[in-house]
């Protein structure tokens, strides 16, 4: 069932990029495609950004939503990623996403597991990443630094903690994001203020240096959509697009446990993964009460799936290293769901989990493909490839300017309105807030019906797959989507009727 609001919109740009050349073409819409649309369309170049499916439909979603400097990068020698990471936190934090983009604490619980040599290598390790904050010009009141907790700090941030042999935990700080989705959405809707088409179900069969052949996904049509200069970015799946690829996927899994499962998690905690040097579990409490556990870096081999399936061992894996922590065992039952994304990571020799996020650009002509790197880091991803496109193809635009170009919602934030549409929308949960008031209808997660619409009429959701999945997360749990279902339904009836 789709929304013939936006199905309106779409079918119009589709038959205007069909009778044009644009200047750049932009296939695959997760975080780093979305940005190098607003990018292209912000220096003033013509641009169409493709999808065969929808926003974040790929990996951009399935992160483990953290906006991070680089630590782990920092230990291996990596330390212009691990640079790169605190300046893209820092632009996140400052001007681009400050309603999506938050500091968060992180606790490492020194239980007996932990050495004190291993502790004071780990703090060491934290005061480097502060050093990187103030390289990178992030103010500590937006990021704080890290500290020693005793044992009865520690516990009062995690209460489930095991505190047998507990000495306390070590306290770093971080970016979060409330939902990695949304982050996608709205860089996209900032590249369609900017002036970029962006159209999703529109799958790209066949790259050049002169355009692609595409795919209508809603309705089978084939046509070619002529551009001056092509970006692939479409992650894992760029090496069916582009052969000079060469790319080793990484499947990293996430648990969603049940509300209630961990009372009173506060902070989120690294846990170190037994056997592993500077590998960590994260678990992440969340605001709907879920808490997330992650994340695994298992090698991938063969075709890349649309959507991955999370094998049993990776969910048995995860509970184990979490179990090692908490005073009381979470079980298989506490498991509501889990998802897994795969890191498009450049082929190396070596484990994946060993392999640089470093990104690179690749270009023959004026097809340039873009891969590796991470959420946090789209920014300067796409930055790079418009630089190649430009530069390429001799295209008349001048230099980036993204660093200082807030997303939508990151204006004034306003006052009034629940704390929970704030931190979604940002300076547009005013506006938000009136069609809840309107639609007041509680979904699930205690979003509403006045949120779905919202979708639909602004953020470019289709079917319920949109809604449910991507422009809110109620589908990462089957029974939570399950009991959403038919009221998403009955909004998209609604809204074909308009």
């Amino acid at each position: 069932m789709n929304s013939s609001l936006n199905a309106r919109r779409r079918s119009r740009e589709l038959r205007e990029v069909a009778e044009e050349r644009v200047d750049v073409l932009v296939v695959g819409l997760g975080a780093t495609g979305a940005g190098a649309a607003l990018d292209a369309a912000s220096r003033g170049l013509s641009v169409a950004a493709i999808d065969a499916h929808d926003l974040a439909f790929g990996t951009s979603r399935w992160s483990s939503k953290l906006i991070h400097g680089g630590l782990r990068y920092l230990a291996r020698g990596q330390v212009n990623v691990a640079y790169e990471s605190a300046v893209e936190r820092g632009i996140l934090l400052r001007t681009t996403a400050p309603h999506l983009v938050k500091a968060h604490p992180y606790m490492l619980p020194l239980t007996p597991a932990i050495s004190r040599r291993q502790a004071a290598t780990v703090m060491a390790g934290y005061r480097l990443g502060d050093a990187l904050r103030a390289a990178a010009r992030t103010p500590r009141r937006l990021l704080p630094g890290p500290a020693r907790l005793n044992a009865a700090r520690a516990h009062t941030l995690a209460p489930v903690l095991n505190e047998d042999g507990l000495r306390g935990a070590l306290l770093s700080w971080d970016g979060r994001l409330l939902d990695d989705a949304r982050l996608v959405v709205a860089i996209a809707r900032t590249a369609a203020a900017h002036g970029a088409r962006v159209l999703t179900r529109c799958r790209a069969l066949r790259l050049s240096d002169e355009g692609a052949a595409v795919r209508d996904e809603l309705t089978g049509e084939e046509f070619t959509i002529r551009a001056r200069a092509v970006i692939n970015a479409t992650g894992v799946w760029a090496g069916s697009l582009d052969p000079q690829v060469e790319l080793r996927p990484s499947r990293g899994t996430h648990l969603v446990l049940r509300p209630g499962t961990l009372p009173g998690l506060i902070a989120g905690m690294h846990v170190p993964v037994p056997g592993e040097r500077n590998r960590f579990a994260l678990v992440l409490p969340q605001r709907d009460g879920r808490v997330y556990v992650g994340l695994t870096d298992e090698p991938v081999d063969g075709p890349v799936p649309d959507v991955p399936e999370v094998p049993e061992e990776d969910v048995r894996a995860l509970l184990e290293v979490l179990n090692g922590v908490v005073g009381t065992p979470v079980t298989r039952e506490a498991v509501a769901g889990a998802y897994a994304g795969l890191r498009p990571l450049l082929a190396g020799d070596g484990r994946t989990a060993d392999l640089s996020r470093r990104h690179a650009v690749l270009s023959e002509g004026g097809l340039v493909t873009v891969v590796g790197g991470k959420l946090t880091t789209y920014r300067r991803m796409a930055e790079d490839a418009v630089d190649r496109a430009v530069s390429s193809r001799n295209l008349p635009a001048g230099r980036c300017r993204t660093r200082k170009i807030p997303l939508v919602g990151a204006g004034p934030q306003p006052s009034g309105v629940p704390a929970r549409l704030a931190e979604r929308y940002g300076g547009e949960a005013e506006a938000v807030h009136e069609l809840v008031k309107a639609h007041p209808e509680e979904v699930g997660l205690g979003i509403t019906k006045g949120e779905l619409l919202w979708s639909v009429r602004h953020e470019g959701a289709l079917d319920e797959g949109d809604l449910l999945d991507r422009r809110t997360r109620i589908g990462l749990v089957r029974q939570d989507r399950d009991r959403a279902l038919a009221t998403t339904r009955d909004v998209l009836e609604r809204s074909s009727q308009l």
